[in-house]
């Protein structure tokens, strides 16, 4: 767990050995009096920790992913009222099965079955920002221009998609969410991100090219692998390590699936 402050602003980031041997990790955020996701499973004595030191007056959830959601039912449990989408606590509610990089990632998340208290706080609003997953929502401090984006962008090249994500969808959620002009932008894996409105342009930009060039092999009647050699490279590690699940392959695919 490491812990960093930036004005008003907590960032925490959880990581295990395991996430660290592939170079993952995820942050959690405090600010307002309320937490910002609940990492994931397999850290929950450090979110056990967090909330024990900062008492939160509530929880704003981003999203279903277990990375984000894994600690849900702890929060509950202690009776902390949780601000999410219908769609995301339904979901978590009934957790669908992850594979087995997943699990050795971030672990299984444990369903909600507690019962909970809605929490809003006026001056963090939920908006929804969809294709990174349906329910994705980022959270807008408008006062203190601070976005807390989620994984709306993670970074500007992002070749891979898992099931679930539809990049023509993200692509506009990145023009929508840059018009809120964020000064300060705080990303779930990345941490701060200099320049937020140039970057999820830039991001919206490079999506909208490669889309481009994938469109037009699929209308010339490319296969998905050749578009995925030609257009995106090599197939990364974590598609054979996923078993295709989360691929540069399943990139083209997901475009094909949505036209």
């Amino acid at each position: 767990m490491r812990v960093t402050r930036v004005g008003d602003v907590i960032a925490i980031h959880l990581a295990t050995a395991r996430s660290r041997m592939v170079g993952y990790g995820v942050y959690v955020f405090v600010t307002r009096d309320t937490m910002i996701d609940t990492g994931f499973h397999a850290v929950r004595q450090d979110v056990s920790a967090l909330l024990d030191e900062h008492r939160p007056g509530g929880v704003l959830l981003t999203h279903q992913h277990e990375d984000h959601a894994g600690n849900v039912q702890l929060v509950a449990s202690r009776g902390i009222p949780l601000g999410a989408s219908a769609e995301t606590l339904a979901a978590i509610r009934d957790v669908a099965p992850i594979g087995a990089y997943r699990r050795f990632v971030w672990s299984s998340m444990p369903p909600l079955r507690a019962a909970i208290t809605a929490y809003a706080h006026p001056g963090l609003a939920l908006v929804h920002a969809p294709g990174h997953s349906s329910d994705h929502h980022v959270i807008w401090d408008a006062e203190r221009e601070t976005l807390f984006s989620a994984d709306l962008f993670l970074s500007v090249k992002v070749r891979l998609a898992r099931p679930g994500e539809d990049p023509r969808v993200l692509v506009r959620s990145l023009r929508r969410i840059a018009r809120l002009r964020p000064a300060i932008m705080f990303d779930s894996h990345r941490g701060r991100i200099d320049r937020p409105v140039a970057m999820l342009h830039a991001k919206a930009d490079w999506l909208e090219e490669i889309i481009a060039q994938i469109d037009r092999r699929i209308d010339a009647g490319a296969s998905d692998r050749a578009i995925r050699r030609d257009v995106l490279g090599r197939e990364a590690a974590v598609g054979y390590c996923s078993a295709g699940e989360l691929s540069r392959l399943n990139f083209v695919r997901t475009l094909r699936a949505t036209r």
